[in-house]
């Protein structure tokens, strides 16, 4: 996988003279790469499907359904990145709760076009480095096999199901990072920030993901968007009646949610 590739586009919009104004101004960018174009919602889902671009530029309001339903009709591998580029105005919310990186309305400036497409070109990259990493501590978990293959070789050992590092993206170049380093983990969006070392690494995997990879007797959750790791744990500290602040060894302090102070109570 190349992840300097082309960022493959495809336009969509019902007017065929949006779609034009776009396609000018994605010309002007050499990371991009248009692949197509679609002026309703049937052919929009025929597209991705069989060009599966990188990113979408999709109109709201089109015939026969709408940009909102040709997302629903894709199967979650198959969804692109999306910056809805549209007239009105209503639809913002909306869209940002499906996760859409960007949301233009018309008109819009050349500059706040070519800002959410850079945005939106950094995020595909940073999935990309993220997918090539998995692929890499795929092939790294299966390499040493024995060179003399006539002496049979031992039965494999009991594997924990926990992993034990993780392969993260960090300014150009792919850190193995040991679990044993966490000291916590917080969630943001569809990636997760790791704090390890003093460093903090934002890695493409949410945070329920995660947290199934991770052995439960060492990560706890503490709350809704944070876990740490319970050998991390420097005190406990209780403030007011009711509150409780877990206080990490690098310095870190984070407050546990009622509903998740019961784990604390066996804590050794």
């Amino acid at each position: 996988m190349n992840v300097a590739a082309a960022i493959r586009t495809l336009v969509v919009d019902d007017e065929p003279l949006a779609r034009e104004g776009l396609r000018l101004l994605l010309a002007t960018d050499p990371d991009v790469t248009v692949v197509g174009e679609a002026g309703h919602g049937q052919e929009a889902v025929r597209l991705i499907r069989e060009q599966r671009p990188d990113l979408v530029l999709l109109d709201v309001q089109m015939p026969e359904f709408n940009g909102f339903e040709v997302l629903a009709r894709l199967d979650p591998g198959e969804v692109p990145a999306v910056i809805f580029v549209t007239a009105y105005d209503r639809y913002a919310l909306r869209a940002f709760d499906i996760h859409a990186l960007d949301y233009l309305l018309k008109p819009f400036r050349d500059d706040r076009f070519h800002d959410a497409v850079g945005r939106a070109k950094a995020q595909i990259r940073l999935a990309r480095m993220s997918d090539l990493s998995q692929r890499l501590m795929s092939v790294l978990s299966t390499y040493g096999e024995r060179e003399n293959t006539s002496v049979p070789a031992p039965p494999p050992a009991p594997t924990e199901p926990w992993v034990r590092r993780l392969a993260i993206r960090d300014t150009g170049r792919v850190v193995f990072l040991d679990v044993d380093e966490i000291e916590y983990i917080e969630a943001a969006d569809y990636y997760v920030q790791i704090h390890a070392g003093g460093k903090a690494y934002l890695h493409r995997e949410t945070m329920q993901s995660l947290e199934a990879r991770l052995d439960p007797e060492r990560f706890m959750r503490i709350h809704r968007s944070a876990i740490v790791n319970s050998r991390r744990i420097r005190e406990l500290r209780s403030e007011g009646r009711r509150d409780l602040v877990v206080v990490l060894t690098g310095g870190a302090e984070l407050r546990v949610a009622r509903s998740h102070r019961e784990k604390f109570q066996n804590l050794r």
